[in-house]
């Protein structure tokens, strides 16, 4: 009895470790987005996230920025294996608050395999949790934020004024020169901020404001050569809306850029290759890391010029125990003609190592 359960074993054990990797879905173009199913998540994609920030306010006036990301990960463990803890998805989130009166970056992390009600991003409509954060979309079409961390909490409600604005074309955005260095991409920019926010040992804020919401999935995000990108979602004072990105080399030139300007009006301008221009004007050290980052720039979309200022320098995010990552994510101010014209983030990754997308 002993042999024949033993040579089962070794049978099952030579069937787990022949079965195939799982094949992950290509980004290609010409796939059209379809609303309210591809709000929801796409788990034949290796990578995916929901990624909003904003600026808010309190009763006083004081300012806020604000960040919370969940990520889905596909990894490949085989789709076969039948057990509930086989780690097939991945479910990470980030949550930062940008408060001048703290000098630094407030932030946490949580990661976890998807799987018994405690962490999951569900198809259909954004519903994405892990523990007890959650961001998930009302039948209004509003979206409810949920963050409760040792450093700082909020619960924020993001109401939508605008259609969501199709990046790339029609939602397809290259990141490279690639085939497949892609992602499908939405933004959903100017989206109405209630709620309150709240440090450790502070008492909670009520706080009103403006965000932004991206969600994009993809396979092959970075290409070869790629190091990391720097990005920006501006909600401009007339209403109108500015995305742009540019993917960095690992020697600090440009592997690819885009730009995209909705008009308050919803008409549409896009920008590509050397019409969208990042061009440092300040640099901040950190001093946990060493890694220097430009947290003031110039960001150039065809004729326009932009002026981008930070809430504070030190809006460093450290996910090392979760993604892995060290980067730069902070509030910033623009001007242009040096008029202010609008608030929203900015994002540099890939300053301390090159960035993997897992």
């Amino acid at each position: 009895m002993v042999r024949a359960l033993l040579g089962m074993l070794l049978a099952v054990l030579a069937a787990v470790c022949a079965a195939a990797p799982p094949t992950f879905a290509p980004v290609t173009p010409g796939r059209p987005l379809v609303f309210p199913a591809d709000f929801g998540a796409h788990p034949d994609f290796r990578t995916e996230w929901w990624y909003a920030t904003g600026w808010v306010q309190d009763a006083a006036g004081k300012p806020f920025g604000f960040q919370v990301t969940f990520f889905r990960s596909r990894t490949a463990h085989d789709d076969a294996n039948p057990s509930a803890f086989a780690p097939k998805q991945l479910i990470f989130a980030h949550a930062a608050l940008s408060d001048p009166a703290a000098g630094h970056l407030i932030h946490d992390q949580r990661s976890s395999r998807a799987g018994f009600g405690l962490a999951y991003a569900n198809t259909g409509t954004t519903d994405v949790k892990l523990d007890d954060w959650r961001m998930r979309r009302l039948p209004d079409g509003s979206y409810e934020a949920v963050v409760r961390g040792a450093q700082l909490s909020f619960t924020l409600r993001l109401a939508p004024t605008q259609p969501p604005l199709l990046q790339g074309e029609a939602g397809f955005s290259k990141k490279g020169p690639g085939a497949l260095d892609a992602s499908y991409y939405y933004s959903e920019p100017h989206l109405r901020v209630t709620g309150e926010v709240a440090r450790a040992g502070q008492k909670p804020a009520t706080v009103t404001g403006t965000a932004w919401l991206d969600h994009e999935w993809s396979t092959q995000y970075l290409g070869g050569g790629a190091a990391g990108w720097d990005w920006t979602g501006l909600n401009l004072d007339d209403g109108a809306s500015l995305m742009a990105f540019r993917i960095r080399t690992k020697d600090g030139g440009t592997l690819w850029s885009h730009a995209t300007l909705r008009a308050a009006g919803g008409r549409l301008t896009q920008y590509a290759g050397d019409e969208v221009r990042f061009t440092p004007r300040r640099q901040w050290t950190s001093p946990r890391t060493g890694a220097t980052y430009p947290v003031a720039l110039d960001l150039e979309t065809g004729d326009l010029r932009w002026s981008l200022l930070p809430l504070q320098p030190d809006q460093e995010l450290d996910s090392r125990a979760s993604t892995g990552a060290v980067y730069w994510e902070g509030a910033v101010t623009v001007a242009r003609d040096g008029k202010p014209a609008g608030r929203g983030y900015l994002e540099l990754t890939g300053y301390t190592s090159a960035l993997k997308l897992q």
